[in-house]
């Protein structure tokens, strides 16, 4: 790891998120620093695929229902949502709800490198 995406994993490991989905979104914006060297576009932190959704839905993040819930949920929420059985809103599958929150660790990357 370089000493750029060293300071930038360091800053990120700095913020203090009060929600569950917060934390999950740093758990991805760190995760996706792991693979990079030194280009922080959002071209480089999609590793080759075409969207967030794309990524998400090719295997490059979690997989399963259950495990991204546990990661932008809250206890209540999960227990409501029946472990990630349940999708977690009318509009949305927990894979779409991944995506998001790879959109937005890749603007925490994308702000913090700036």
């Amino acid at each position: 790891m370089n000493t750029i995406n060293s300071e930038i994993t360091a800053r990120i490991q700095a913020t203090s998120p009060r929600s569950a989905w917060s934390r999950g979104v740093k758990l991805y914006a760190l995760e996706l620093l792991e693979s990079l060297e030194s280009d922080y576009t959002a071209a480089a932190l999609l590793n080759g695929a075409e969207n967030w959704q794309a990524f998400s839905c090719g295997g490059s993040a979690l997989i399963y229902d259950a495990d991204i819930a546990e990661r932008l949920a809250t206890a209540s929420e999960i227990k409501r949502k029946k472990g990630g059985d349940l999708p977690p809103n009318a509009s949305e599958t927990w894979l779409d709800c991944q995506a998001r929150a790879l959109l937005q660790a890749a603007r925490l990357i994308a702000k913090i490198s700036r």
